[in-house]
């Protein structure tokens, strides 16, 4: 006679048989799954150059009109009050910088602090990317729209000043160094203010500064003015550039010149990426 009752049963699996693919499947819903590697630095910061750059794009024309308006028009105005000499490289070296200024300081501080209050942070801080990547990469990416106006600008004014351009390659240097300098700046500023409103108006301020100390010549600021305009970080990128305008230019003082703007970029940009990882955890 047959039994119809099972020998085993259907629930346990034989002894020396691998499970079934039930229990497989179980096992998997309950390990958690491997997260991704972490993206290295230069990949991400281009990956974000490269999305910061084409969302820009569109506001790229009227940035570059208004900037490079702005600066050719304070040197105009001010070639009736400056005839020549040192206070003319002054004018063009400090109106050529204050391009970068515009963007890479007042534009970069409000897009920060936009990015702050509307909960844009959040999405960076979900990216597997080094918060390094993040703060370059959008200050990369505002310091390239200046490079057309502060030509632009530094040919007018050479142009209308009387002044040698043999040695505008300066700017090959000037462009990026200030541009760091001043964007790590813009970028602090926008990611420390606590509202929006007031990363505006950082950022005007900023930007006022570069026009107020950059522009008129260093000789005719008081004492105290003065201190202040050495501790503006675009200050050294005006006094390479001024200094280039000379029939044989100190390059060992153009050097050191550049040597400060680039370390006080870094420090800026150090500090500008401190302030994204203490915005980005609250």
């Amino acid at each position: 006679m047959t039994s119809i009752v099972p020998t085993e049963s259907a629930k346990t699996a034989p002894k020396g048989r691998a499970p079934g693919p039930d229990a497989a499947v179980r096992h998997a819903r309950t390990t958690p799954a491997a997260l991704a590697p972490r993206a290295g630095l230069l990949p991400s910061l281009a990956a974000v150059y490269r999305a910061q750059l084409s969302r820009a794009r569109v506001a790229r024309i009227p940035l570059l009109f208004v900037a490079t308006f702005q600066s050719v028009g304070i040197m105009v105005l001010m070639r009736g009050v400056v005839d020549g000499g040192s206070e003319a490289r002054a004018v063009v070296a400090g109106s050529s910088v204050l391009v970068v200024a515009f963007v890479a300081l007042n534009l970069l501080a409000q897009y920060f602090g936009q990015l702050r209050a509307g909960g844009g942070l959040d999405h960076y801080a979900t990216l597997p990317v080094p918060p390094a990547a993040v703060v370059l990469g959008a200050a990369g990416a505002y310091a390239s729209f200046t490079v057309p106006g502060t030509i632009v600008t530094a040919v007018a004014g050479s142009a209308l000043f009387g002044l040698p351009m043999t040695h505008l390659w300066v700017l090959v240097a000037v462009i990026p160094l200030s541009g760091a300098a001043l964007s790590g700046l813009g970028a602090a500023l926008g990611l420390l203010a606590p509202r929006p409103e007031l990363a505006t108006l950082l950022g005007q301020l900023g930007m006022s500064a570069a026009l107020l100390l950059g522009v008129l010549p260093a000789e005719r600021l008081p004492g105290p003015v003065g201190w202040a305009r050495d501790l503006l970080p675009s200050t050294y990128g005006v006094e390479a550039l001024s200094r280039s305008f000379d029939a044989h230019p100190d390059w060992a003082v153009v050097a050191l010149d550049l040597a400060v703007c680039a370390a006080v970029g870094v420090l800026s940009l150090a500090v500008a990426t401190w302030a994204y990882r203490r915005a980005a955890v609250r």
